[in-house]
């Protein structure tokens, strides 16, 4: 029974009401009491008590019958869409309920005063009822105003919870998209080893190439590492390209120590990186620049443009997955300049906050 266990309380009414119900009854109780009896009036303490204690009854049954006739409700118009209709219900039960119960005790209690021999004025009394329905409708808004806010509470959590799962299922799509282009581009890039240059150099690439896969797979399903991390996958696979371009691929890193513990996303510098070296001429006449540096807040990848006659199959997916998964998992997103000379992407430096 909701009225006697405590979370049955709590998850109809919206709080564990034991206590509220206690000074409920006695409030309205004595509120009665004042009403109808003049105690100046009577002749002994005896019938004083009477007095006193006589609208104890209905009062009682007044309250658990609307709380049971509220949970009841409850029950059977859940939604927020439903509340007027629950609501007006609620407030025709309360006057007929009261009207019901008060001039049945009434007739019952004078039957008994007559018969123990009291003159009694119950009877006339309940042509004032109006003043204990409006104090029990109040009663009431309180327990609905509570049930409104316990309700709100729960379903804004609960459409919190709905966007971060379907955000957390947008980032596990968005990260397990940037590991299958890293893969293709790889690949392409191993073509082109095994078609300029020696059997060995397509082996050392591979095998430095399952050494850049060991750090994906290690870097787990998080949503940001540290830059510190980041860094070190990018310059694993700049080694690895170094391989192949010998110094016609040269770096430019200047990112201060007291900026590798901000969190970014990952994968994004790598892609960045990835990205400059597809889409630009890297030859010995012309070595192609790239710097890496931290602007304010954010780090910042450039390079000059240096545009290929003929371009590499690309998956179109790069700059579009970083700018997705900044847009999902904070306020900032990706700065992208392209002034025909120099192309530079501002990637936002987070705080592990961003990560929950």
């Amino acid at each position: 029974m909701p009225l006697l266990n405590k979370k049955r309380r709590i998850q109809y009414l919206g709080f564990n009401d034991l206590w509220f119900s206690v000074v409920g009854i006695l409030t309205l109780s004595l509120v009665a009491s004042y009403l109808f009896n003049n105690l100046s009036e009577r002749e002994s303490i005896e019938l004083v008590l009477i007095g006193l204690f006589s609208p104890l009854i209905p009062a009682i049954i007044n309250w658990f019958v609307l709380r049971y006739i509220l949970i009841f409700l409850r029950k059977k118009y859940p939604n927020f869409k439903d509340d007027f209709k629950r609501i007006i219900s609620l407030l025709f039960a309360i006057v007929f309920v009261i009207f019901f119960v008060d001039f049945t005790m009434g007739f019952l209690l004078a039957k008994l005063f007559t018969f123990l021999g009291y003159y009694s004025t119950h009877m006339v009394i309940f042509k004032v009822l109006i003043p204990i329905i409006l104090i029990v409708i109040m009663i009431m808004a309180i327990y609905e105003a509570i049930y409104y806010n316990v309700r709100l509470k729960k379903s804004i959590r609960e459409e919190e919870q709905t966007k971060q799962v379907m955000i957390q299922a947008q980032l596990d799509t968005l990260r397990n998209q940037a590991q299958p282009h890293f893969l293709f581009n790889s690949l392409n890039t191993l073509r082109d080893i095994i078609d300029h240059d020696t059997k060995e150099d397509a082996k050392d690439f591979v095998d430095n190439l399952s050494g850049v896969y060991r750090f994906i797979i290690e870097s787990g399903n998080s949503n940001l590492i540290p830059l510190e991390e980041e860094l070190k996958f990018a310059k694993a696979y700049i080694h690895i390209q170094s391989e192949r371009f010998g110094d016609n691929l040269q770096m430019n890193w200047n990112v201060p120590e007291n900026k590798l513990t901000s969190m970014i996303v990952p994968m994004s510098l790598q892609l960045l990186l990835e990205n400059a070296i597809k889409h630009n001429i890297v030859s010995k006449a012309k070595p192609l620049l790239i710097n890496v540096t931290i602007e304010d807040d954010f780090l910042v990848v450039s390079n000059k443009i240096q545009s290929k006659s003929t371009q590499t199959p690309s998956t179109k997916i790069g700059l579009k997955n970083i700018e997705k998964r900044y847009q999902l998992i904070s306020s900032k997103s990706p700065i992208i300049n392209n002034d025909s000379k120099c192309f530079k992407v501002s990637l936002p430096l987070l705080n592990a906050s961003n990560n929950n």
